[in-house]
Formats: structure tokens, sequence, C-alpha cells
């Protein structure tokens, strides 16, 4: 049987888009009962018009329910106020303020639930001179310094992918957690704060450390002296990664590797700070010797010898690597797409994914029924206020 640490547990998602909904996410594969409060007919915005249909959707949703409400009508604020007392903690990602006026702030909720976890997630904080300007990923990666270390000196550039919105996420889940932890210890309420602007910190961690180190604000280059690391292409066209790091040992596997002993007896490569400093001019050697063999051969030659090293893959290579195989990191579904699981395992089993991404309002019903009537759920439906496609679901 499956080990679902957060069974039992029930979170109120008020919010959308990606850092939010990948927090919840990763806490609903935990096992925690995760219900999406979005609105009526449409559904969230991320839902793109496809319902339940959009892999993006479907990648940070699946396996949560769907409370269709219409929060800008009291009676629809109402029903989620008489739900909270049955949610152990309530998260949002609102403009701040804005829970606070729907009525369903910190202390709204507080005084329903005395112990609620209650989680508020934005882009600045709620405070400071930014606090109520809009953000999504592209605005955390272009203040927390992100396409500055991704570009190359005086050429910041956009990256690929959506690295702030996932580590808001993932710091989002982190600190429910905490807090879950916390609420168990002293039987009291705990309310949780995150933004994208403090997310990002806990990938620039080392770049500011660097910053400090160097006297001068790093850029995509400035990292790999110290790393000792290489991105070499073979002789048939591959590419590999090589990261030495400070490690005598491995500097001196890789000149075995490479049939390079005069390396280690060069004195601007022999030991660590002279390599460093002279790292740019050992890229031209290291870059020299891999393209004169295949990559089976440099794949043979550097597992011999125990150096660090891998083969530069695709997003799509990675997931039909054999190692994420093995690790079972992937849920490929029927149409191909590849629901991820969770980054963790508990005696050494990982926590299976619902695949299931509910279409708007597909558990309105059910949900109220925690707490009204049908004849009251009747009269929400016919009033618009709450949406109700269970016989879809």
């Amino acid at each position: 049987m499956q080990h679902k640490p957060l069974d039992g547990i029930r979170i109120l998602e008020i919010g959308g888009y990606i850092a939010l909904p990948f927090g919840t996410s990763m806490l609903c594969s935990l096992g925690a009962e995760v219900v999406k409060v979005e609105k009526p007919e449409v559904g969230e915005d991320f839902r793109r018009l496809q319902n339940d249909q959009s892999p993006y959707f479907r990648q940070y949703n699946a396996g949560k329910r769907s409370l269709a409400v219409d929060l800008k009508k009291p009676e629809g604020v109402a029903l989620v106020k008489a739900l909270i007392p049955h949610f152990d903690v309530v998260l949002e990602n609102l403009r701040p303020g804005k829970a606070d006026a729907l009525g369903l702030g910190l202390e709204d909720c507080r005084a329903l639930r005395p112990d609620i976890v209650y989680g508020s997630v934005t882009g600045f904080g709620e405070g400071g001179p930014l606090a109520n300007r809009p953000a999504y990923d592209t605005i955390g990666h272009a203040f927390g310094g992100l396409y500055s270390i991704f570009g190359d000196a005086g050429h910041p550039q956009l990256a690929g992918g959506l690295s702030a919105d996932l580590v808001t996420g993932l710091s989002t889940a982190t600190g429910v957690l905490a807090a879950l932890v916390g609420r168990l210890k002293t039987g009291e309420s705990q309310h949780v704060q995150t933004s994208i602007m403090e997310a990002v910190s806990t990938l620039t961690t080392d770049s500011i450390t660097q910053a400090f180190e160097l006297g001068k604000d790093p850029d995509r280059q400035s990292r790999h002296p110290q790393a000792q690391n290489f991105c070499v292409e073979t002789s048939t066209g591959e590419f590999m990664a090589v990261h030495l790091s400070s490690s005598q040992k491995f500097w001196h596997a890789l000149c075995v590797a490479m049939e390079r002993p005069d390396l280690t007896e060069d004195p601007r490569f022999a030991i660590y700070r002279p390599r460093e400093a002279n790292y740019f001019e050992l890229v031209k050697i290291v870059e020299a010797e891999f393209a004169t063999r295949s990559y089976a051969e440099w794949e043979k030659r550097l597992t011999e010898h125990d150096v660090p090293f891998a083969p530069v893959l695709t997003v799509t290579g990675y997931l039909e690597s054999e190692q994420v195989k093995w690790l079972e990191l992937a849920d490929v579904q029927p149409d191909g797409l590849a629901l991820m699981r969770p980054p963790w395992r508990f005696d050494g089993e990982r926590p299976e994914r619902n695949p299931r991404a509910p279409r708007v309002g597909a558990d309105s019903r059910d949900v109220a029924r925690e707490v009204y009537s049908e004849e009251t759920i009747d009269e929400l439906v016919a009033s618009g206020v709450l949406d109700d496609d269970s016989s879809q679901s």
C-alpha cells in the first residue's frame, strides 16, 4: 500500500496559473485532498478555454477537485466560508488585500477555524513599493537576477521554462509542510507567506555569494572557472557535460581519460587555483580533445575512470532515459502527456498521482453538500452562483 504522508489533510486552493497550483499539486500527490475554487463556466484562466483538456492545466491540477463558485456574489463567498471549518489549509495567490476584501483573509478564516494553516502567495510580498504590481514568471526571472546569470555579460536574455513560477510552487509546498508540523506541535494557526520575489532567491543564492567574492555581478560564464565544468561536442556530433569541481581526483581522472598526463604537470593546470585562473585556456584544450573521439568512446572512457559526466539531453531525452524510467518519475498518459510524479520516495516507493484533472465544477455539488442542503444547492446552481458539472465528471 502506498504511503501518502498527507492523507486526511484537506486544502482549499483559491487561485490559479502555475505557482500555487504546482505547489498544491505536489501536496495532492502526497495524499492531501485539494479542492480548487474557481470561476463558474470557464474556470481558472490557465484552463485556456480548454476545460480539462489543456495539458498545462492537467500537469498542475491532476487529482484535484473543482468547486466552481462565483466569489463576486455574497452567496458564493458565504459557501466558501461555510466550508472553511472543514479544511486544514487555505491557500490563495490573489493580489495583496483581495482575499481580505472578499472576506476570505487570514483573520476571517481564523475566526472560522482557529487552527487553520493559511498561505498567501504573491508576486513581491504583501508590502513594499512593488506589492500591488502584477507578476508572472518572467517578472520573477527579471527582478530576481536570473536573466543576467543565464545570459552573457551585458546581454541578458529570456530563458526557457518557468523556473521562477515552479520554484515558488516548491517554496509554497515546503512552507505548508512546515506549517502543518508547527500546528501539530502547538495546536495553533499558522500563516505562511511567500512570493516569486522571495522564492527566486533559492535559485540565486550561489550567484549572490559569487557577486561578493568577485566584487562584480556574475553572468552565465562566471561560475564555470570555479565549477571546472565543460560542455563539449564529440566527433559524432553529440554533446557531453563534465563537472570536476575542485577535486584533484576528478581532474587527474579526466587527464587519464583524455590521455593527457602532461596537463597534470602543467603549472597552469596542475592544481585547482591556477586551473581556475587559466580555465578558459583549458576549455579550448578539452574541446579539442573531445572532438577527436565519438560519444560512445568518451562514455566508455569517462565511466571507466569515474569522471562526473552526462549527455546533454533534450527534455524528451530526459524522459526517455533509462535512469528516469527506473526512478518512475513520469506517468505517461494514453495521449502521451508525461505527468510528473513528486521528487520523493517513501520506503522506496514514489507516490502515484491521480491522472484525472477535474472539469470546471465537476465536484461543486459534492463539496457543497458538506454544508448545504440539496434544495439550497439547487438554488445556487439556478442563480448562477454555483456551476455544477458533476454529470460530466
